[in-house]
């Protein structure tokens, strides 16, 4: 996908050839600490869902941010948690490999969560740090905590991580986004162009589709449902003027498939409003979107199912 998001990132302006920088930044954190708001904000175009449940984010999405003389490749993932099917096994993955190829490690945590909720996943984000890769700690959700709270919970960041970075921010709200955004510029290797500079992101507008329509699933739907449901793209087809999309959401019960579709289809229509409405603006055209329900029956522990998704358990 190619896309051109202005960026306050900006190259030298002086006739002193610069070498070109580029790398890995990887966004890690728990679960519905704000990666994907984070992330977005970080691109400047909306690439990750959002909403206020936690396990929005399924798959490892990279956004592609490039100037003159530098290429940040960031990846937003999963929040971390300990998985209880083998779905959350592949997101756990996703998290984990993070850790393995980031240059620049975006740990992000928030003003409400527990600092050390997770502890042996802050163990591995410790270790690399101690392994001199740059880590970045963003304390995100300033603006629902007190300054005297927040630099209490800085300075239980520093002690913790002592050659972390510590930068507290309001992703939601776009505080204090723009110095992240610099040292990030600043902590990059030397490195090549990885992606064509108009490049945006490394996934399709299949996945986008889908993506947007699972973020209406979790807005209209409540309990589990949400978590039970997945949404395949069966066909796409692009024209100047009109796409054309078929999805499928499918659940993991049969009982599920009735609440997807509501009393006399109410409720499916209202999903499919929503999500064409958003992929006209997304994609700047008119969109003609129909959706099917289908179960799939336990899907999230299925192996042939995961991977028919994009889900890589091997």
């Amino acid at each position: 996908m190619e896309g051109n998001a202005k960026h306050p990132a900006q190259a030298s302006e002086n006739n002193t050839p610069t070498p070109h920088k580029s790398g890995f930044v990887n966004i890690i954190g728990n679960p519905n600490v704000g990666k994907s708001t984070l992330m977005n904000r970080l691109v400047g175009e909306r690439l990750s869902i959002i909403t206020s449940k936690a396990q929005t984010t399924r798959h490892r999405i990279m956004g592609i941010v490039s100037g003159p003389d530098f290429q940040i490749v960031y990846s937003d993932t999963p929040g971390v948690l300990k998985p209880k099917y083998k779905l959350q096994e592949s997101m756990l993955n996703f998290s984990t490999g993070a850790l393995s190829d980031a240059d620049v490690l975006v740990y992000v945590t928030d003003t409400v969560e527990q600092p050390d909720k997770n502890n042996d996943f802050l163990a591995k984000v410790q270790a690399m740090a101690a392994d001199n890769i740059p880590v970045i700690v963003v304390v995100n959700k300033v603006d629902l905590t007190t300054p005297e709270k927040l630099e209490t919970l800085v300075e239980w960041w520093h002690r913790e991580i002592p050659t972390a970075e510590i930068i507290p921010v309001s992703a939601r709200e776009g505080f204090n986004v723009e110095p992240v955004i610099r040292r990030i510029v600043a902590l990059l290797p030397e490195g090549p162009v990885y992606y064509p500079k108009d490049t945006l992101t490394d996934k399709s507008l299949r996945f986008f589709a889908s993506e947007i329509i699972r973020e209406k699933i979790l807005l209209n739907y409540d309990k589990e449902i949400p978590y039970s449901t997945e949404v395949a793209i069966e066909s796409y087809s692009e024209s100047p003027t009109m796409d054309r999309i078929s999805a499928v959401i499918y659940v993991a019960r049969q009982s599920q498939k009735g609440i997807i579709i509501g009393h006399r289809g109410a409720m499916l229509k209202k999903i499919g409003t929503e999500a064409r409405k958003e992929l006209e603006v997304f994609l700047d055209k008119k969109v003609f979107l129909e959706i099917f329900v289908k179960v799939a029956e336990d899907w999230r522990d299925n192996d042939r199912a995961l991977r028919q998704f994009g889900y890589n358990n091997d």
